[in-house]
């Protein structure tokens, strides 16, 4: 494997385990932190707070200098929270080579317009290099990358030769890279997964049982289904890496914020309560309102979302809008 040079564009806890994955294979990393401070802590301790105990190889350098991390990098890769994209990356895209390859890894939906990344990126990068991007998603806990434990991801892209030369500059013995031209099914899956989580955390918090959770879990696959289906994306997609495989992990994983999220709601915490005592973005809170809206948009069925929106942006108490969920009208299971 040929050593590459790589910015890791965001210092949250994934953005640091994609940094120690790259440098630990050799790779020249150049990690950016936008608050200088905590790239300084960063500089000074070789650690970051959002993955302690994980130190970071030399290989990595850690600036809050965008120009410096992104100029003359072949491969750049954009972990920010997905409602920052347009700040940081669009500010980025004038010191982008033009042969730069663009690697998505963050999940959300775009507020402003109800469209998933890739119309972002389309809309702040050259042409050329939005037609390039590709974009990573799949049930990956930051943590678990961070110790070298195995592994399964999914990278789309629209241009066959920038998703191959991606896959097989950035794939490790421990960390599967597979492929796919699905680029929109993918961008949906992996936002959309991230509201049934938090519905599957608060049917756990209620002490609802695995019942209850397989059923959300299973039901909202199916929700996730229809949506991507009436936007273009293909069925499979969504029983793969970043559609089923997602979903399982960050319905059912300790490690996962949305899903903590939901549980704390299920305990009676209301939303300031909670987003006041996190220290890092659950994208869910954030797509649960932009999907709300896109459903009813292109006139999908969405129930579990539309429950979600209920509770955490219109303030309906948690039991009340379940019980509205329960008392839906059965339909078949295909339906």
């Amino acid at each position: 494997m040929s050593v590459e040079d790589i910015a890791v564009v965001g210092a949250g806890s994934y953005g640091t385990c994609l940094a120690l994955l790259f440098g630990k294979a050799d790779h020249n990393v150049s990690f950016y932190c936008r608050n200088a401070d905590k790239a300084a802590e960063m500089i000074a301790t070789r650690e970051s707070s959002y993955l302690p105990g994980h130190a970071l190889p030399p290989s990595v350098r850690v600036t809050s200098d965008l120009e410096s991390a992104v100029r003359g990098k072949r491969f750049i890769l954009g972990v920010t929270p997905s409602h920052g994209i347009r700040d940081v990356l669009g500010t980025a895209a004038p010191w982008m080579d033009p042969d730069a390859i663009v690697i998505n890894a963050s999940k959300g939906l775009d507020e402003s317009t109800l469209q998933t990344i890739d119309s972002v990126y389309a809309a702040i990068l050259p042409p050329r290099i939005a037609a390039r991007a590709t974009y990573l998603s799949g049930p990956t806990f930051a943590n678990e990358i961070a110790l070298g434990d195995p592994a399964a991801i999914v990278l789309a892209g629209r241009d066959a030769a920038s998703t191959k030369a991606a896959q097989e500059a950035l794939g490790t013995l421990h960390f599967r890279i597979y492929t796919t031209d699905d680029v929109l099914g993918v961008l949906v899956g992996g936002a959309l997964k991230n509201v049934i989580a938090i519905a599957a955390g608060v049917s756990d918090g209620l002490g609802f049982g695995s019942n209850a959770r397989v059923a959300i879990m299973t039901r909202g696959l199916a929700e996730i289904t229809r949506i991507g289906l009436a936007l273009g994306a293909h069925a499979l997609t969504f029983a793969g890496l970043s559609g089923m495989g997602d979903l399982v992990l960050t319905c059912s994983g300790d490690a996962s914020r949305n899903r903590r999220v939901g549980l704390a709601l299920g305990r009676g915490k209301t939303m300031p309560e909670i987003l006041g005592e996190m220290k890092m973005v659950a994208e869910g809170v954030k797509t649960t309102k932009v999907a709300h809206a896109l459903a009813q948009k292109i006139g999908v069925d969405a129930p579990i979302t539309d429950v979600m929106h209920a509770i955490m942006h219109e303030g309906v108490p948690v039991r009340e809008a379940i019980q509205k969920l329960l008392a839906r009208t059965p339909k078949g299971e295909r339906d």
